[in-house]
């Protein structure tokens, strides 16, 4: 690899270059983490709190129940949830057996969620009552058994419960069937299971038993799968993820030390959903290993952002630049003090120079005096692997690679790397580069290849590139590039600039069909608050556009819209606007 000339770690006051991973599983972090703060608050649930002792007894309870329920060392159990107790008790108690977690989006659709059930074979599943009766549906045409069925009240305080109930609650109407069984149902079978929660670490029969060795340690336990992540599967079905216990629990240690800023009792506001790898890895277990606080939340709403800012107080934030978006909304926090903030990261979807300086000076105004750090990952390596300095920032980078974490630039579809300042596919090695895809050799070996060096290197599929100091610049993923009459436009590139005009807050850009161009760009625009859309305001964008941009990836078409769409995890969908102008183009 090229040598950069200043080292990453020079922005770091007392940070460790590499670290010790211990090679044990995710629930034994947990475990160890546990010892060390017992009476801190683990999680906090709309007021439900749990100390560390208090958590590890339920995930302990918990791995009984499963055990009760016929749940062996290396099952696949699918959790289809949002973030409630009950699904972060399930996923260390899994882990504490030796099970493997398969983690469903609850809004996924029945054909989904059947996919989902079979590519893991998954016998068993925790739903929350939202998604039971698909899960119900298409239970006959799988191998499920048993459906453990929670409600977003059940962890609830009292109160909180019985108003949910004769509100929302009273609408979830969840269909009779023989699979379903309640949480507390399943939880009271732990009393009578008293035989052993795993076989034993010198049980060679698991099958995810195999050693990978990291620089001079060998990792047997490390290497075994932990949980089961999708990739957004822009087209055809998602690919599972397999993510081993070391690639979570160095993805914990990295962020932990990438940070530099975080301690003990510190509380996160958890918004990122446990199926996803942001939430499960940053928000979850991160936070878990330095004796944190995860402040965890079923539902998320913009509107009521306000709110949890104003009751939990946090003292870090993750999420994806549309959190940030709603922030700036939100006019309930005019001349609120957020003086308790103290990191703010951004991740999951690029975040503008333009929006990046707008929320710095919100943050600022309100008595902040931090920036938001944008973050870089993908589900492959569990999430983050990049991340701004806590002080230093560099116009448009994704900051400096983690501890023991190494990027490199490469000319796309090769292991050819490419001189600073060039750009190519962004391609990483490290400790929290995933296992493989499930069931799926051939885009395993596509993904992770072998190079030279006698690393093993993910090949993102992103575009970017690096300068001498090693820092991060990306553009976007390969799959959004425009080709136009030959020329590549990025996406991004113009979303940049769109956005760096005064009166626009968001934009999004995709690539329309032209007759004789092949594609051309389209901008979608969101106005700041209090400005009307106009012929006059798009001028301005159109001039600013002509003015910042080479004239063959000027858009050529402009729409504003009240909002973009989003996924379910909240990244802008472009995806679903290109969905609709293709219906358009059909329509003509």
């Amino acid at each position: 690899m090229i040598e950069v000339k200043t080292p990453w770690y020079k922005y770091y006051d007392n940070v460790k270059k590499h670290l010790d991973y211990p090679d044990i599983s995710v629930y034994d972090l947990l475990k160890e983490s546990a010892d060390k703060h017992g009476d801190n608050i683990s999680y906090n649930y709309f007021g439900t709190k749990a100390t560390f002792k208090k958590f590890i007894e339920q995930i302990d309870e918990c791995a009984r129940a499963f055990k009760a329920l016929g749940v062996n060392e290396g099952d696949r159990v699918s959790i289809c949830m949002p973030n409630t107790p009950e699904a972060l008790i399930s996923f260390y108690a899994l882990n504490k057996i030796g099970a493997i977690s398969n983690m469903i989006h609850p809004l996924s659709a029945e054909r989904e969620i059947k996919y989902y059930i079979d590519i893991s074979e998954s016998r068993f599943i925790v739903t929350i009552d939202l998604a039971f009766n698909k899960i119900n549906h298409v239970a006959k045409d799988t191998c499920l058994e048993k459906a453990i069925v929670v409600s977003v009240k059940d962890s609830m305080p009292l109160y909180m419960g019985v108003l949910f109930q004769v509100t929302k609650g009273r609408k979830i109407k969840v269909e009779k069937s023989d699979i379903a069984i309640s949480w507390k149902q399943f939880i009271s079978g732990a009393a009578g299971y008293t035989g052993p929660l795993t076989s034993g670490e010198d049980d060679s029969s698991f099958d995810n038993n195999s050693v990978v060795t990291i620089g001079e340690k060998n990792y047997r336990i490390g290497n075994r799968v932990a949980s089961i992540l999708y990739s957004g599967g822009t087209t055809g079905y998602p690919k599972g993820i397999e993510l081993t216990n070391l690639n979570f629990n160095a993805l914990a240690m990295q962020s932990f030390e990438a940070c530099a800023c975080l301690h003990e009792k510190d509380k996160v506001l958890s918004i990122m959903p446990v199926f996803h790898g942001f939430g499960l890895g940053i928000c979850i277990h991160t936070v878990q290993y330095f004796g944190g606080t995860s402040i965890i939340l079923p539902t998320f709403s913009a509107a009521t952002f306000h709110k949890l800012l104003m009751k939990y107080k946090p003292n870090i934030i993750a999420g994806v630049p549309t959190l940030y978006e709603a922030l700036l909304k939100n006019k309930h926090l005019e001349g609120y003090d957020l003086s308790f903030l103290k990191c703010v990261i951004s991740g999951g979807d690029s975040l503008s120079v333009s929006l990046k300086g707008k929320v710095d000076a919100f943050l600022h105004e309100h008595g902040a005096d931090i920036q938001v750090r944008e973050g870089y990952g993908l589900t492959e390596c569990v999430t983050g692997s990049c991340l701004t300095p806590e002080k230093y920032y560099r116009e448009g980078s994704i900051g400096i690679p983690y501890p023991d974490t190494y990027y490199k630039i490469i000319k796309p579809d090769t292991t050819e790397e490419l001189p600073y300042g060039e750009e190519g596919e962004i391609a990483i090695s490290g400790p929290s580069v995933m296992k493989g895809y499930l069931k799926d050799k051939e885009e395993t070996d596509k993904t992770l290849r072998v190079h030279e060096d006698g690393l093993t290197w993910l090949h993102t599929g992103d575009l970017g590139y690096m300068d001498e100091d090693g820092f991060i610049y990306f553009k976007q993923r390969l799959k959004r590039m425009i080709v136009s009459s030959g020329y590549n436009i990025y996406p991004q590139y113009i979303e940049n600039t769109i956005d760096s005009h005064p009166d626009v807050l968001m934009s999004c850009v995709i690539g329309i069909p032209h007759e004789y161009k092949v594609e051309v760009a389209k901008a979608f625009i969101v106005l700041k608050n209090g400005v009307e859309k106009s012929s006059e305001e798009l001028e301005s964008i159109k001039q600013h556009c002509e003015k910042n941009l080479a004239k063959y990836s000027w858009p050529y078409a402009y729409e504003f819209r009240d909002e973009l769409p989003k996924t379910l995890v909240g990244k802008i969908a472009y995806n679903e606007l290109s969905k609709e102008e293709q219906l358009k183009n059909e329509k003509k």
